[in-house]
């Protein structure tokens, strides 16, 4: 049974607006003024008012059933982004020619630039026949777990990466890597390799490759994978096709039309 992340209450009103859109989650899109109040901690009048003026400008919609949604402006906003706009646009050609090639789930995500220990999946390529994966654009994902996040975390400031190691890592199966050992193992692969194969940590269904997306020959900004079934498949037939790809769309950003 999922439990409720409930926030710290912060001060200020533009604290407690992001309090209020962070209470809606990809397993709760849909919250009634009751719920809100519960995951934010704010008093339900103080919701009511700020669900509201939310709700008039079109951050949220307001079903029939009285309960709440995203609303089309915020994704209008959020597609201002560079990671949704620049990153995405450079990023798309590869994309999906690695999904032709694979017929299988490919995704790209950048780190949470306020935690270092989570990623956001800003694009998803899928197919019918693909494994099934709980990821789509605009969530996220804990680093330490996930194909993508050990390829951002492998790169990341390494006082960043202590302190993310330091906090209790989140476990998902029996295979997700929780040790910070283990996890630092996995990010030293990725320096050494140009990728990592994330084993079933997520799900027991299905695994991934992934591998870092530089700005041109600058910093690491993105990462790719593919998601495939964990039986039958040899992840590592896949590994020249995603290393590809994301040199590809690491030449990509480095293109004057990608920096304007």
């Amino acid at each position: 049974m999922s439990t409720v992340r409930r926030r710290p209450v912060r001060s200020g009103v533009t604290a407690r607006v992001l309090d209020v859109l962070g209470a809606f989650t990809p397993s709760a899109p849909e919250l009634g003024l009751t719920d809100i109040a519960t995951r934010t901690g704010l008093p339900l009048t103080t919701v009511h008012r700020l669900v509201g003026e939310l709700a008039a400008g079109g951050a949220l919609d307001r079903g029939d059933d009285g309960r709440y949604r995203i609303g089309l402006r915020l994704w209008e906003i959020a597609s201002l982004a560079p990671a949704s706009r620049g990153l995405r646009e450079a990023a798309m050609p590869f994309l999906e020619d690695l999904h032709e090639v694979t017929r299988h789930n490919v995704q790209l995500a950048v780190p949470d630039a306020a935690d270092p220990g989570e990623v956001v999946y800003v694009e998803r390529l899928s197919s019918r026949d693909a494994v099934s994966i709980v990821t789509r654009t605009g969530s996220r994902l804990p680093a330490h777990a996930t194909g993508v996040g050990l390829a951002l975390l492998a790169h990341a400031d390494p006082d960043d990466v202590e302190r993310v190691l330091a906090r209790p890592l989140r476990r998902f199966t029996p295979h997700t890597v929780c040790d910070p050992d283990g996890v630092r193992t996995l990010l030293a692969q990725v320096r050494g390799y140009g990728f990592v194969i994330s084993d079933r940590q997520i799900e027991p269904v299905s695994l991934s490759v992934a591998a870092p997306v530089r700005a041109g020959d600058g910093p690491v900004v993105a990462a790719l994978s593919v998601v495939v079934p964990a039986d039958g498949t040899n992840p590592h037939t896949w590994v020249p096709a995603v290393r590809a790809a994301a040199r590809g769309i690491s030449r990509a950003l480095a293109a004057p039309e990608s920096r304007s």
